[in-house]
């Protein structure tokens, strides 16, 4: 299959990296200059997993302005913010018989890849994959190999042959791909475990184990399930797990799949990027609102995040001078 990666940072990389070792023809179509000239400059990226067994893995990188060949599948990497600018630069390789893939983390970039094309050739889902970006061109894959878990759906609810296609080359990659017919049900699953692991981790500079282990954690995620779910059953939304299921995830992905992990939004945070709370957190006050319920849990946790985004750009400010 060819496919191009637009974003080569960690969940690009990995995503790429993987599905080129088992055959498919990959390019990555990178917006970041940094990491572009990083990559160019390497000859390739530089992988470990679990920070050992670091080696450069040759890959082909553009700058969206650069590519023009014909991918059958595209896969949107970016952070959600970016998404727009991102579809708009790389609209000139997306074919009329293109599908684009997002797992991205939080809801939105659907919305941005039907500017670009129908329903009908557009795949969402979820990642529960922990990948760390160390630097421009460099990845560190978490966990044993094979050991991740992707979930596929057409927005459309209706999988086709393309689909399938793509699900078998997921699974030839070791990305354990389950497909989905529950479109808005399998984005929402993943957005509520980031609305409590990502966001508490990333504001109490913690790990994933290390919030679970707090005595109060199962009250606190309760509380923002509890929050979450009803936001969600408003907009329509019918959940793939209960309540009790969901806490009952997310305490077992924090203790004993990636207890030492340190979310996405953390890593966004440290390098004084903007982080995606308002896709996560923000995105379930919004959908409150929209139904005049309040979910006040979650809205100081969208204010907190800003006010530490703010600091950390003071702070950086500071050792700058």
């Amino acid at each position: 299959m060819k496919i191009a990666v637009i974003g080569a940072g960690a969940m690009g990389l990995r995503y790429g990296v993987l599905l080129q070792e088992v055959g498919n023809d990959v390019d990555f179509v990178e917006p970041w200059e940094p990491s572009y000239r990083a990559i160019r400059k390497q000859g390739g990226v530089y992988v470990s997993r679990d920070h050992q067994n670091q080696h450069l893995v040759p890959v082909d990188v553009y700058l969206p302005s650069e590519y023009d060949q014909n991918p059958e599948l595209v896969i949107l990497f970016t952070k959600q913010m970016q998404s727009d600018e991102a579809m708009h630069a790389c609209s000139h390789f997306i074919g009329e018989h293109t599908y684009v893939l997002t797992n991205q983390n939080g809801i939105g970039s659907v919305d941005v890849i039907r500017k670009f094309v129908p329903d009908e050739r557009i795949i969402a889902g979820i990642a529960l994959i922990a990948t760390v970006l160390d630097a421009p061109g460099k990845v560190d894959f978490m966990g044993a190999k094979g050991a991740a878990h992707t979930q596929l759906v057409n927005v459309t609810e209706k999988p086709d042959a393309f689909t399938l296609k793509v699900v078998q080359e997921f699974e030839k990659a070791g990305m354990n791909p389950t497909l989905q017919t529950n479109y808005m049900g399998t984005l929402w699953s993943k957005l509520l475990m980031n609305s409590v692991i990502n966001t508490l981790c990333t504001l109490m500079d913690i790990t994933m184990g290390e919030y679970v282990a707090y005595s109060g954690a199962h009250a606190l995620t309760r509380r923002l399930i509890e929050e979450g779910y009803e936001a969600g059953r408003a907009d329509g939304v019918q959940f793939m797990q209960s309540r009790e299921e969901m806490a009952e995830i997310i305490e077992h992905e924090s203790s004993k799949v990636n207890p030492l992990h340190r979310p996405s939004m953390y890593q966004d945070m440290v390098n004084g990027r903007p982080t995606e709370v308002d896709y996560i957190n923000g995105y379930i006050v919004k959908a409150a609102k929209k139904h005049g319920l309040e979910v006040k849990s979650h809205e100081m946790l969208v204010d907190l995040l800003h006010l530490a985004e703010q600091v950390q750009q003071l702070k950086s400010a500071d050792a700058a001078d």
